[in-house]
């Protein structure tokens, strides 16, 4: 009888040993799905060199803008929030003091899809750039669009901000505020 009981016992702690384990890697693939909101976890990593193709449909690289601070927004077309915030980017871009702005359209089709969707949504002034080959979400590991991240002059990211937000809104310029962007009247 003993003998039984001892094997019941192990079997139970054996079974909660697994659903814990279980449980653990749960939490683990959880931690590991960005939330919206603020991420600092990247801060001082340099601006990607990933070849996009710029406003003017010129090969460009990130890293060559240094100098300034900017905001780089990956977007896509598909995107309803992407769709959504673009319009608070432009905004945003307009403002003495705001920083550079460029979006990076991750779409895959033609320049001419992306500029004619832009100029459906009257965005004249947005600094569109095109990303094809999706180079950059990879670069900066970026899981969700739209993904917006502020880096310093010296190229090096401040923060990101995963999912979308009202770019002129106060949230947004309390954000600009503390990355050392100047903070848009």
């Amino acid at each position: 009888m003993r003998l039984i009981l001892l094997l019941l016992a192990v079997l139970i702690a054996g079974g909660c040993d697994r659903q814990k384990a279980e449980v653990q890697q749960g939490d683990a693939v959880a931690d590991a799905i960005p939330t919206k909101g603020i991420d600092r976890s990247r801060a001082g990593r340099p601006l990607p060199d990933s070849e996009l193709r710029d406003a003017d449909d010129e090969e460009a690289a990130l890293a060559s803008i240094a100098g300034e601070p900017v905001l780089v927004n990956l977007w896509a077309t598909w995107c309803a929030p992407c769709v959504k915030e673009l319009p608070t980017l432009e905004a945003l871009s307009r403002r003495d003091g705001a920083p550079r702005v460029i979006a990076v359209s991750q779409d895959m089709a033609p320049r001419s899809s992306v500029n004619a969707f832009v100029e459906k949504l009257r965005l004249a002034e947005l600094e569109v750039w095109h990303d094809p080959q999706m180079a950059l979400a990879g670069a900066l590991d970026a899981q969700i669009l739209p993904t917006t991240i502020l880096y310093d002059a010296n190229g090096r990211e401040v923060w990101r901000y995963v999912g979308d937000l009202d770019w002129a809104g106060e949230e947004a310029s309390r954000l600009l505020a503390e990355g050392g962007a100047a903070r848009p009247d």
